[in-house]
């Protein structure tokens, strides 16, 4: 190597240990030099092998197990996945965070009702009536949180709720009064009282809720139901002039009190045709997506109607006239069933949604069609 090379300073003073070089020259320095200025000519360093100069080459595959690859996953993350794979997975964990949500909304329903039923009712096979009330409490608790908690009444049928408040203020205006249409067992003391209470004063609320604080949210182009020759938002009036007629004329006598049975057959004949509206509303949005708060209230809605419907197919006799005519019995099974049927394919797609923690989405009608 020439003096005068770029690394020339190592070989002008003689190796100040005295030592023998790596290549076996006493003054060339580690291989002579570094072979010229690395890779001009075979080294003598390290025995007759050149020494090039280093280049990334990526993680060698003789490595050793324990050395860290630049390839494999941090975190549990595979780089190689695509962004929509990440996205599936994200959304799998929501919608497992929403089944639970909805498993423990109705495991907290049925628990409790596990313990009025064997604390506060007796067993009674007339349990199925206080059961019903229950169910409708809780459906209208259900629709209170959603609009009050997100300050929107979205999807929710100010008719319907119109409706329901004439039932339950018929209904107490019965049952306060006589005890011919009470449960037999325990829960007619006291317990059917108040749960009929409650579900008016949450119903009262939801309703205020709608054409009160959130009536900018509130989608009255949705709920048009019944508004023919009636000035908006009073079509529920085609139900229940109706079926008050229907009421005064075919009512049964448990009461031997004609305002009495009548205001309690009122109500009873008025609810099974109180969710239309909510139906109808659901089929008029134009996406067809229901919000599944919502949906929770219509099912616990439907499912305590199913009690009632048990129910009264086995005491459907005792609803009669004075003059012992069980028309009216037969009329409520009528109209109960014929509201259940309308559910139908509510509930196909509402337990569909819920199994797969998905929105419940209806098919909507851009046409005339009322359910």
């Amino acid at each position: 190597m020439s003096s005068n090379g770029a690394y020339a300073r190592y070989t002008a003073n003689p190796n100040p240990y005295d030592q023998s070089s790596y290549g076996g020259a006493a003054s060339s320095g580690y291989g002579g030099g570094y072979g010229g200025g690395y890779g001009s000519g075979p080294a003598p360093g390290y025995g007759t092998a050149s020494y090039s100069s280093p280049t990334y080459r990526g993680p060698s595959v003789s490595a050793s197990a324990s050395s860290p690859s630049y390839t494999q996953p941090i975190n549990n993350v595979n780089p190689t996945d695509s962004a929509d794979d990440r996205s599936k997975r994200g959304k799998r964990s929501i919608a497992l965070q929403a089944l639970n949500k909805n498993v423990l909304i109705w495991a907290g329903f049925f628990t409790v009702s596990l313990f009025v039923y064997f604390v506060m009712s007796g067993g009674d096979f007339s349990f199925l009536m206080t059961y019903g009330a229950m169910s409708r409490m809780f459906g209208f608790g259900i629709l209170n949180v959603k609009t009050f908690k997100s300050q929107r009444a979205t999807g929710i049928s100010a008719k319907t709720l119109q409706l329901y408040c004439i039932v339950f203020f018929f209904r107490l205006t019965s049952i306060i009064r006589h005890e011919g249409y009470l449960p037999y067992d325990k829960s007619g003391d006291w317990l059917y009282h108040f749960i009929e209470i409650m579900a008016l004063i949450f119903t009262a609320s939801a309703l205020y809720g709608c054409i009160g604080p959130f009536k900018s949210t509130y989608q009255a182009d949705c709920d048009k139901f019944g508004e023919f020759n009636v000035p908006p938002g009073y079509g529920a009036v085609y139900l229940a002039v109706p079926i008050l007629i229907v009421a005064i004329v075919l009512h049964p006598n448990l009461n031997a009190d004609f305002l009495s049975d009548v205001a309690w057959t009122y109500a009873m004949y008025l609810e099974s045709v109180a969710l239309i509206p909510q139906l109808y509303m659901f089929q008029k949005q134009s996406n067809g997506v229901v919000e599944l708060l919502t949906a929770h209230f219509v099912a616990a809605l439907g499912f305590g109607r199913i009690m009632e419907f048990v129910f009264w197919i086995y005491s459907y006799h005792e609803l009669a006239t004075s003059s012992g005519s069980t028309l009216p019995g037969y009329l409520a099974i009528i109209s109960q069933f014929a509201q259940l049927v309308l559910m139908v394919d509510f509930f196909w797609y509402y337990v569909t949604a819920v199994k797969n923690a998905t929105p419940l989405v209806l098919p909507s009608y851009s046409g005339g069609n009322m359910v």
